[in-house]
């Protein structure tokens, strides 16, 4: 009988210096840093288990691999994997959770302060010689707000949403809980999703990417929020009309925005926010929110634990 053979298809998603644990049954390991889409299918043809980050394995691929038991994958989003073929031809995926409860609600924190405060606005104007031209100990080109007594919508209260929630409340942010977009009624702890909007200081979302919350955020939603909000996006990218929110930004409907993630990763200089990227009230970076070291490393050992308890025969984390 021969072993089974477990491929990584895009391990270039987990850095390098990150300890990936063995699996202690005998199998066959592959790996490569990353998968184009046309290499995908000779890559993973013989597989029984696929370890996919970000890889899309949809139903055309699925249906031509006759040995897939197991999709591991290496993050909670699963967008990147037809569900419904699995569900339907017994093939087992997996995710991983919990892993970022530290990492995400503090580069929220780390936003909000840094927009609040106008950091970067700041570090610009020092480079452009602006200090020199005032002659003054100090000067004061844009607003510095203070983040304790202001107010953050957290629209997601999923383990992420409620972890940030906690840490706002630490540096003395008062929380508000959206319900769902549309909703007749709310849940015990939340208010009206428009009501949010319109009270909240800061908005921060943490729901996850699907039909019912692409866009969620479009031009309407964005003239309800104040001049003076923030808008701090760590979730999905296409929770976010962005051409929108640059709008919103050059015509003051908000103040400020920063954004852990876009609607196609990696961005190229056609995504609205690269093409503004210089806007002093626009905070960019690579979907890493996620990616402390001690994140990461509690993500490879979830992975390999998910792998482990299916070669038993158990269930952990099973989306289907």
């Amino acid at each position: 009988m021969s072993l089974p053979t477990v491929v990584f298809v895009d391990r270039a998603t987990i850095p390098s210096h990150i300890h990936l644990p063995a699996l202690p049954f005998e199998h066959q390991w592959v790996s490569y840093d990353e998968t184009q889409p046309d290499q995908l299918l000779e890559r993973v043809r013989d597989a029984e288990i696929i370890i996919t980050n970000k890889v899309v394995l949809n139903a055309d691929v699925l249906s031509q691999l006759t040995s897939l038991r197991l999709v591991a994958v290496a993050a909670t989003g699963v967008n990147n994997v037809d569900i419904d073929y699995c569900r339907e031809h017994g093939i087992a995926v997996t995710n991983v959770q919990g892993y970022a409860t530290r990492s995400v609600p503090e580069h929220v924190i780390g936003m909000t302060f840094a927009l609040r405060r106008n950091l970067m606005a700041y570090h610009n104007d020092i480079a452009r010689g602006e200090w020199q031209r005032r002659h003054q100990f100090c000067f004061f080109t844009h607003p510095i707000g203070d983040v304790a007594g202001s107010t953050i919508g957290i629209i997601g209260s999923g383990t992420l949403g409620r972890a940030t929630a906690q840490l706002a409340k630490a540096v003395g942010m008062k929380v508000l809980f959206a319900e769902r977009k549309g909703a007749s009624s709310c849940r015990d702890g939340f208010l009206p999703f428009e009501t949010v909007l319109r009270q909240a200081d800061v908005i921060s979302l943490h729901c996850p990417l699907n039909e019912a919350t692409h866009h969620l955020l479009t031009s309407h939603e964005l003239s309800m929020m104040k001049s003076t909000a923030i808008l701090i996006n760590t979730g999905r990218g296409g929770l976010v009309d962005e051409k929108a929110l640059v709008d919103a930004l050059m015509s003051g409907a908000i103040a400020a925005a920063g954004v852990d993630v876009f609607t196609q990763e990696p961005a190229d200089d056609s995504n609205s926010l690269l093409a503004n990227n210089d806007l002093p009230n626009l905070l960019l970076t690579p979907h890493i929110a996620w990616g402390s070291d001690s994140a990461i490393q509690q993500l490879v050992h979830i992975l390999i634990e998910n792998i482990i308890v299916f070669h038993q025969g158990q269930i952990q984390n099973r989306i289907v």
